[in-house]
């Protein structure tokens, strides 16, 4: 390889489709010493199908802070690794901060090889506005929590972008649908570049009783995607926002206020908190 030794390079791999892999991507890794896979049985399909032979290691969230020492190791000894996960582009949502991290903070070179991304793939095909977006990964597993999460993100003007399992898909639907209204349109894209690849744009309450009737379409890895607020409504939440801090807060502290203001509004505690704090030096 004529790159530098000592690099460490990350690289995309297929999130479905075997044949979305760039030539650069297999030469890195049919070249480098080793490559730390997420899943070294799902990776070395991958490997075996394109005659590649190059040992691997596995670089999980369980045993990477342990894992990670002994690969810089190798790195500082001029040996050149790949890092790659199950699916896509390395660390979005999936392990390797901490090596990259080192990596860097050792001062050595860090290649991206770019490919595949669930994220992008699924932003290209949704038909919601894609000149900005926000990536939120996995919502909470917890139905409160996962609430509270959305409740902060009902204002946001940009498209967000989520990742769910299978076995969550319906719960964080249903959440979604009772924090950001039925009306608000949505994109469901379900085993991107796979066999039963699926994408649904709808909106939300379209979307969680197309699904409930549909338990087929309940398999697999999705990625939702849900347009931002509308000026008009953030607008609408803004004065009700400040109508209901400036009646509290004669009567409570400001944190007190926001909290009540919270559960009045619907609308995220810390706004509201900020809101209060805004609206006393407006007073003096």
């Amino acid at each position: 390889m004529s790159n530098t030794a000592g690099t460490l390079y990350v690289v995309a791999t297929p999130i479905g489709n075997l044949e979305d892999i760039s030539a650069r991507a297999l030469r890195v890794l049919a070249e480098v010493d080793l490559i730390a896979a997420e899943d070294t049985r799902h990776s070395g399909r991958l490997l075996s199908h394109y005659g590649i032979d190059t040992p691997l290691s596995s670089l999980h969230e369980h045993n990477e802070p342990a894992k990670v020492p002994g690969l810089l190791r190798r790195l500082q000894a001029g040996e050149r690794l790949a890092l790659i996960s199950d699916a896509g582009t390395p660390l979005v949502s999936d392990p390797g901060y901490r090596l990259v991290s080192a990596a860097r903070d050792a001062g050595l070179a860090v290649t991206p090889v770019p490919g595949a991304s669930s994220i992008t793939a699924a932003l290209s095909v949704a038909g919601l506005p894609t000149d900005r977006f926000c990536f939120e990964g996995f919502l909470p597993p917890k139905a409160a929590a996962r609430q509270r999460r959305l409740q902060a993100l009902v204002q946001e003007p940009r498209s967000l972008v989520f990742l769910e399992s299978s076995h969550r898909i319906q719960g964080a639907l249903d959440d979604l649908l009772a924090v950001f209204g039925a009306e608000r349109p949505a994109a469901l894209a379900r085993e991107l570049t796979k066999f039963y690849e699926t994408v649904r744009r709808a909106p939300l309450g379209e979307l969680r009783d197309w699904l409930l009737a549909e338990p087929e379409q309940r398999k697999g890895e999705f990625v939702l995607i849900v347009q931002g607020a509308p000026e008009a409504e953030r607008q609408a939440d803004e004065e009700e926002a400040r109508r209901v801090m400036a009646l509290l807060l004669p009567l409570l502290p400001v944190k007190k206020a926001a909290q009540a203001a919270a559960g009045i509004t619907g609308l995220a505690r810390n706004r509201l908190y900020e809101l209060g704090l805004e609206l006393q030096r407006e007073q003096g």
